[in-house]
């Protein structure tokens, strides 16, 4: 900060000029292209309506080291491409001008993206307009303190890009060997005792269908709830804390879930999502509701929960889901499915192993997300300090 300063007084004493983004770089639209002219490799990545390429193309309309905004769908997210690319027409890009670093422009862009979304409007497909990115208003220091703004900001979005690599490939390594573990030939060759069987989870069992429970029959406080969206959405392998609430009289008549109970999601907008799980820790019962299953058993409960995120179960779930736009199994079906059940303490050793992974990659007080997000606050703070420039009189 104390560099930043000095430049402050040699170059701008008298303060920073603002501007009009529109005033010092044009807001540019990309061109429709649609996927069939797209290709899974290619030599210049398309950006359309999020931040994930939606495929490759031949050509390119945009430099590298170009700073771009989505327009439509996930309106509003902030882009920086490192390559030559191609922006389609969800995509507005900036061409700066020479007092502009493309990379500062970038960070100011993430600065205001709170703004930058509070404009967006809301429809079914939710949509920016480039008016709205053309009158916000920046800071334009002098060249050289927006690149030393960006040099030390850099130094924070490496650091957690850096993370989020070991993040993926830690993630890899779990599923992995979640699959290895909990296969049959391995926990055979593992199991010291009682042997393996191989059971269907009605054999092990009961299920309980879910009745009722909208999202507007959340309270602030009552009995906890889990609703079937927020199995996939919300939640991991277990919790023994619930993100909703209903009222003490309604619970009453919804399904009861009890400690090591797994709330299975019946129903889903795609076959990664449906039959997901979250076993439920918690000391005092919870209730759910329709197109959710309740699984009650005498099994290590996460033993379960981790069985129900192998590629072995995903497998035989895809016999039996059925629907196009809306996925759904039925109960009795899931009832179907195997699983391979040692004793209590091999499943309890498997999950010891587990559980170190699945703190490394999920735990949000421990592991590398935990470090991800102090990284992106010192980023955000960084950011907030470096950018509150005093006005030009």
């Amino acid at each position: 900060m104390s560099r930043i300063d000095e430049m402050i007084k040699e170059l701008c004493p008298n303060g920073i000029e603002y501007k009009k983004i529109g005033e010092i770089a044009e807001i540019a639209r990309g061109v429709r292209v649609v996927r069939s002219q797209l290709s899974e490799v290619g030599k210049y990545p398309v950006y359309q309506n999020s931040l994930t390429p939606m495929g490759y193309y031949d050509n390119k309309n945009c430099n590298a080291n170009t700073a771009f905004v989505i327009a439509a769908g996930a309106a509003g997210e902030i882009g920086y491409c490192y390559t030559d690319f191609w922006a389609a027409d969800d995509c507005y890009y900036f061409n700066c001008s020479s007092n502009l670093s493309s990379r500062y422009l970038f960070h100011v862009l993430l600065w205001k993206q709170s703004s930058i979304k509070s404009r967006v409007r809301r429809a079914s497909i939710p949509r920016l307009s480039r008016v709205h990115i053309e009158q916000l208003i920046i800071p334009v220091p002098p060249l050289p303190i927006q690149e030393e703004i960006v040099r030390i900001l850099d130094s924070f979005t490496k650091l957690e890009a850096e993370l989020e690599a070991e993040l993926e490939a830690r993630r890899k390594q779990y599923e992995f060997y979640r699959n290895k573990l909990l296969s049959l030939k391995e926990l055979k060759r593992s199991a010291t005792e009682g042997g393996v069987k191989l059971v269907s989870l009605g054999e092990i069992g009961t299920f309980v269908r879910g009745n009722g429970l909208q999202k507007k029959d959340f309270v602030d406080i009552g009995i906890g709830c889990i609703h079937y969206g927020q199995i996939y959405t919300y939640y991991g392998t277990h919790t023994d804390k619930t993100k909703s609430f209903v009222a003490p009289e309604l619970a009453e008549h919804l399904c009861k879930v009890a400690h090591g109970d797994l709330i299975i999601a019946c129903t889903s907008e795609n076959i990664d999502d449906v039959c997901k799980s979250v076993t439920w820790l918690g000391d005092a019962d919870i209730v759910t509701g329709g197109h959710a299953c309740v699984f009650k058993h005498k099994q290590n409960p996460k033993y379960i929960a981790y069985y129900f995120q192998t590629e072995a179960f995903a497998i035989q779930k895809k016999k039996y889901a059925r629907g196009a736009k809306v996925i759904d199994i039925k109960v009795d079906d899931i009832a179907k499915i195997t699983i391979p059940l040692p004793s209590l303490d091999e499943q309890a050793r498997v999950v010891s192993v587990l559980d170190k992974f699945d703190a490394l990659v999920n735990d949000l007080t421990s592991g590398l997300p935990a470090e991800i997000a102090t990284r992106r606050r010192q980023y955000e703070h960084y950011r907030e300090r470096l950018l509150a420039f005093n006005k030009i009189a």
